[in-house]
């Protein structure tokens, strides 16, 4: 894992929401919104499965995952790479599926364990 720079933590938390980039096994990319995405720590990034089966999936047969997020007026924004971890247990689980009740059913937190970041 690599340490983020404060440029990119502060970007994370200025740009919202993200857009996650997967690919499953045979290299089909998808992307998907997550306005759940946040910052645990200086490496890692998580966000919640309300409703991303294609996500999860492809995570399940490659865990290889890309972050973004900018301000289209300003052009400014972030970008992260790295490996996903599934959790489906868990104070982290539990935590996010009180904090989501309102909104439907956690299925899974995905952990990313970034590799590389950068803001721009």
């Amino acid at each position: 894992m690599a340490k983020m720079s404060e440029e990119v933590v502060k970007a994370i938390g200025d740009y919202k929401p993200a857009l996650v980039a997967t690919a499953d096994k045979n290299c089909m990319p998808n992307v998907s919104l997550k306005g759940s995405l946040r910052l645990l720590d200086d490496e890692r990034l998580a966000f919640v499965n309300l409703r991303s089966p294609r996500t999860v999936k492809n995570l399940q047969e490659n865990p290889f995952i890309s972050a973004t997020a900018f301000d289209p007026a300003t052009r400014k924004g972030w970008r992260v790479w790295g490996k996903a971890e599934i959790v489906t247990s868990g104070e982290l689980f539990e935590k996010f599926k009180k904090e989501y009740a309102e909104r439907g059913t956690i299925n899974h937190v995905i952990i990313i364990n970034v590799d590389e970041a950068l803001a721009f």
